[in-house]
């Protein structure tokens, strides 16, 4: 008993010597700034002795210390119906505040500051204490430790001791496809991971590196909706349109993320990868987790404060040395963000796609603001002790859209990511069970000029074009558009309209033409069901024919009255789906699983009339994206199907020799055993789960898809 109030006294002294020190640092700082700064005083105009300077600015600091540590987490809490980019640019005018009251109310001489130089001393200030607190707390493990708690839900504490058993973080780069990854750590780009896989120093491995391949649908909708809940079945692309419901379905809108939720969660009968004591952190989707912080498909909903999406920015921003230390790193990439492009821009660098506009302010949202709350809100999740926790990080994939996938502004983001990596690592050793932490990415990207820029004209002109309808000018005078007009009329057998004609108002509704990256769809919405290329041979003669003979297009996917599923290609190619497997035709240059993907999208209710997957170049990895993006992912086509999986060798392998890791539900069956192999929570087998072992090598996933709707 006398040695635990011995070592409570220890803490306790130590404790008040830290908060001493820093207060001690505080008060230089605010010294050295009212010698630096003309508009920032500490005496009267008459003249103080030094002393009460010195007294003046120790009461400042203190004052300033106490206001950042009772209000500031009050004021962020208002905030939380702040949209997260106002509540970063907002952080600087708080913090310069709260100095000004400071000031006010000491009680020790005349001190005072002009506004904006307010909001400098408060920034400085901030984080020289926290940076002087967390050097002088690194050195004792229990400070680091309680410090680093700060960080978790204080709630966790009423619940009961979390177990010994290991749990498992899942860490989602948005993204990173597996030849990115180990050309980052060939590189020395991402040491973290390097060591991990003891690439190059001799040193034994802890993780393993698996190769998975993705569906046709290869974008974050579809793959961590299988990931999460065990289902991609009916999820065609990140947006398509639903003929029965008239309504264009977004992967990442609130409502159409909801509906895929619940779809998946009806398709499975589970709740989720995460219904046992989870967490999901940064995710389009729940997984099932009772914790859910800045998770898209629960932002619609009526809830309470703690599990509303921004409840997630609290534990972060409610420490004011974050908020400020994050606002900086903002600002930075935002100026970062700029100059990168106009550098690109005076370089005529190509391809290169328009970077101006609010997109630098949503980079430095997607690597800087997500990307240091998600972390923080992981830590938090891994000191109260949670079993499974599940994050993403969308940094890599924002810039990579826009710069490139091998650019050097999405190298930058991939070793700052990795030093993310380095610090949940570190947080593994502080908390109060082992914690398995498992790497993961849902897709890789494909480079490429987009289909515009190469040709000219979007693919709804390219449509329009073969519908007989009137194309924009812009595309008419390119050498794209007048082949496709030149398709028209040897199609039609009769004159197309030219620009100056009077456009007679088209007896069926246009088509509904919606992109993915490189997979286009398009549907005849004024048509309740899936038309057939019969069907649409009668309505749009030339169509089909226009778009499978376009040097961009690489194949079409339509149903067909003869033989249920066709593929077409290039010169007359037409391929029924069940003889895929025994002719090259036009999906050869799409490599393995190409065939298998295409006839189980087939299978889904809500496939467009066409399906439209871009030109694909096998030998430098290139498609041509129907979106503005020269990094993309959607569809078919290079290193976007082959994203990575990184498990520590504790864990069993993902998948036997000679086996491949196939699509993300298949991911999610081999992420559920390992939280099955711990000695927590049990992690019960699903109906599906235990369908697809008992039927695995008997039935293909469409069938089991297409039995199951």
């Amino acid at each position: 008993m006398r040695g635990v109030r011995g070592g409570r006294w220890r803490r306790i002294a130590s404790q008040i010597g830290r908060s001493v020190a820093v207060w001690a640092v505080s008060t230089v700082t605010v010294l050295v700034l009212a010698g630096l700064l003309p508009d920032f005083q500490l005496q009267s105009a008459d003249g103080d002795s030094a002393t009460r300077i010195a007294v003046t600015a120790a009461l400042g600091a203190g004052a300033f210390g106490l206001l950042s540590a009772v209000v500031w987490p009050l004021l962020v809490r208002l905030l939380l119906l702040v949209p997260a980019l106002v509540l970063g640019l907002l952080v600087f005018f708080l913090n310069g505040s709260l100095l000004l009251l400071a000031l006010r109310i000491n009680p020790s001489g005349d001190s005072e500051a002009a506004p904006e130089t307010a909001v400098i001393v408060a920034a400085v200030m901030s984080a020289v204490a926290s940076a002087t607190g967390a050097a002088l707390a690194v050195r004792d493990d229990d400070a680091y430790r309680r410090r680093l708690y700060r960080l978790a839900d204080r709630r966790r504490r009423a619940q009961p001791p979390c177990p010994t058993a290991p749990g498992t973080v899942f860490v989602q780069l948005d993204g990173v496809g597996h030849e990115v990854l180990t050309d980052a750590v060939t590189a020395g780009l991402m040491p973290t991971v390097g060591r991990w896989l003891a690439a190059g120093d001799g040193a034994r491995p802890t993780h393993r590196l698996t190769p998975w391949r993705t569906d046709w649908s290869s974008q974050t909708g579809a793959s961590q909706l299988g990931i999460l809940h065990g289902s991609t079945f009916d999820v065609p692309a990140f947006r398509w349109y639903e003929k029965d419901r008239g309504e264009v379905m977004v992967c990442n809108r609130p409502t159409s993320a909801a509906e895929l939720q619940r779809r998946a969660t009806s398709h499975t009968g589970d709740g989720g990868l995460l219904a046992a004591d989870g967490a999901s952190r940064g995710n389009l989707f729940s997984g099932g987790a009772d914790e859910q912080a800045l998770v898209l498909s629960i932002a619609t909903r009526r809830r309470g404060r703690e599990n509303r999406s921004r409840a997630g920015y609290f534990a972060y921003f409610s420490d004011p040395a974050n908020a400020v230390r994050t606002a900086l790193s903002f600002t930075a990439e935002v100026a970062r963000e700029i100059g990168q492009s106009t550098r690109a821009r005076i370089r005529k660098e190509r391809p290169r796609v328009g970077r101006g506009g609010l997109y630098p302010f949503v980079r430095a949202f997607a690597t800087v603001v997500e990307r240091d709350v998600v972390v923080a809100a992981v830590m938090g999740d891994m000191l109260a002790g949670r079993t499974a926790v599940y994050a993403d990080l969308v940094a890599y994939d924002e810039v990579a859209h826009h710069s490139g996938p091998r650019s050097r502004d999405a190298q930058q983001v991939l070793a700052r990511l990795d030093r993310s990596l380095g610090l949940i690592e570190k947080v593994a050793e502080h908390a109060p069970r082992p914690y398995r932490i498992v790497v993961l990415s849902d897709h890789g990207q494909s480079p490429g000029e987009t289909f515009r820029s190469r040709y000219g004209l979007t693919l709804a002109d390219l449509v329009r074009a073969g519908c007989g309808l009137p194309v924009p000018r812009r595309a008419e005078r390119t050498r794209s558009g007048a082949e496709a007009r030149a398709a028209v009329r040897a199609a039609l057998r009769r004159p197309v309209e030219e620009r100056g004609e009077q456009h007679r108002p088209a007896r069926h509704r246009e088509p509904i033409v919606l992109a993915s990256g490189n997979l286009g769809l398009i549907s005849f919405p004024d048509v309740s069901h899936r038309m057939t290329k019969e069907e649409i041979d009668a309505r749009h003669p030339a169509l089909l024919a226009t778009l499978a003979n376009h040097p961009g297009i690489g194949f079409l996917l339509v149903r067909s009255a003869e033989h249920d599923g066709v593929v077409l290609g290039a010169y007359g190619a037409e391929i029924p789906l069940d003889r895929l497997d025994g002719e090259p035709g036009p999906l050869a240059v799409f490599g393995p699983g190409a065939a298998d993907a295409v006839r189980r999208t087939h299978s889904f209710p809500h496939t467009a009339d066409i399906m439209v997957n871009s030109f694909h170049d096998p030998a430098d990895g290139e498609v041509l994206a129907f979106e503005e993006q020269i990094g993309s992912h959607g569809g078919l086509g290079g290193a976007q199907a082959r994203p990575f999986l990184l498990s520590p060798l504790t864990l069993s392998p993902p998948v036997d020799d000679g086996e491949d890791l196939a699509g993300a539900e298949h991911v999610h069956r081999v992420l559920r055993r390992w939280l099955r192999e711990s000695d927590g929570p049990e992690v019960p087998v699903t109906d599906a789960e235990a369908e697809a072992e008992t039927e695995a090598g008997t039935e293909t996933e469409a069938e089991r898809d297409g039995r199951a709707a």
